[in-house]
């Protein structure tokens, strides 16, 4: 089967699934596994993804939305001569891949016209289940199923160890720097699954921005920093600006101690089996007695690195 996947949770499910090998397309954020960046890219974003702040995207972005442009480029003529049988795209989220409009006008002109799989998800189970119907869309039913299963497992592992937890930490997640906006959709729902309480989202709302002043009010146990595309190096070196420029992001030394940043694109932001990598990540960060059980199996690729007071 010839396969164009233009999301990145996606591409890591056809590649979890066996089916690397079939990709024919992809988009400029599919870069796990590292196996898939010799797979042609046929989505391409209007404004370049790197080098601007937090500030200057989003001012960008509203430039393009308000004049009616597109996001992302797709790319027609590639997508014709990779003849795909099976395309996976989204209708979550239009600032974060093409919408469907695009690809249906980009396929109105081909002769077969493929399998279109459209995922919406909203909770972690919605993800999990995604992983099924990428798996029955793509021929691997029995595969898919499985991998479901597994995460599952290791879903009910983390509830056993968090449910009796009686102090539930709580915890911001920061999904945008400036403006400042707070992580939802299933970012909420992993914090519970962890055991803490998000103060200033609800599972399933939309991201929103909120004020430092906001931030302050809810009383975080935990502040978690986590902006969508941004590495953690990124964030960082943004965030150190950003405190040392304006009145936001002051931040009392208990709550320094507490705040962390974490790898958004691999763990948070992309609706895909790694969701729950970050769940199992939150966990050890609000409950750090289980640290040595949650992160057994995770110690080597995941340093939360903690923010200390800026002078």
């Amino acid at each position: 089967m010839r396969i164009c996947s233009l999301l990145p949770s996606a591409t890591e499910v056809i590649a979890a699934l066996g089916l690397r090998d079939d990709l024919v397309g992809i988009s400029h954020e599919c870069d796990y596994p590292a196996s898939v960046k010799n797979v042609p890219i046929m989505v391409e974003p209007m404004i370049p993804p790197h080098g601007l702040a937090s500030a200057e995207i989003d001012r960008q972005v509203g430039q393009l939305v308000a004049s009616g442009q597109r996001l992302y480029r797709l790319n027609d003529r590639l997508l014709r001569q990779a003849q795909p049988d099976l395309i996976l795209s989204q209708d979550l989220c239009h600032v974060c891949a093409v919408t469907p409009d695009q690809l249906h006008d980009a396929l109105s002109s081909m002769e077969q016209q493929p399998t279109i799989l459209t995922l919406n998800p909203s909770t972690v189970h919605d993800v999990i289940d995604d992983v099924v119907r990428i798996g029955d869309a793509a021929g691997r039913s029995a595969e898919g199923h499985r991998l479901a299963t597994e995460l599952r497992n290791r879903l009910d592992a983390i509830k056993a160890r968090t449910q009796g937890i009686a102090h539930r930490p709580r915890v911001v997640c920061i999904e945008w720097l400036s403006p400042l906006y707070v992580a939802g959709h299933w970012v909420p729902e992993m914090v519970q699954l962890a055991g803490g309480q998000d103060v200033l989202a609800q599972p399933q709302s939309p991201s929103r921005v909120v004020t430092w002043e906001e931030v302050l009010a809810a009383a975080p146990d935990v502040l978690i920093v986590m902006p969508c595309g941004f590495s953690v190096e990124r964030t960082q070196t943004e965030l150190l600006q950003l405190m040392g420029q304006s009145d936001q992001w002051t931040l009392s030394p208990e709550l320094a101690a507490q705040t962390y940043l974490v790898d958004a694109s691999s763990y948070f932001s992309r609706p895909g089996p790694r969701l729950i990598d970050g769940i199992e990540l939150l966990a050890a960060i609000l409950h750090p007695s289980d640290r040595n059980l949650i992160l057994e199996s995770m110690a080597c690729r995941l340093k939360p690195l903690r923010v200390h007071q800026y002078p």
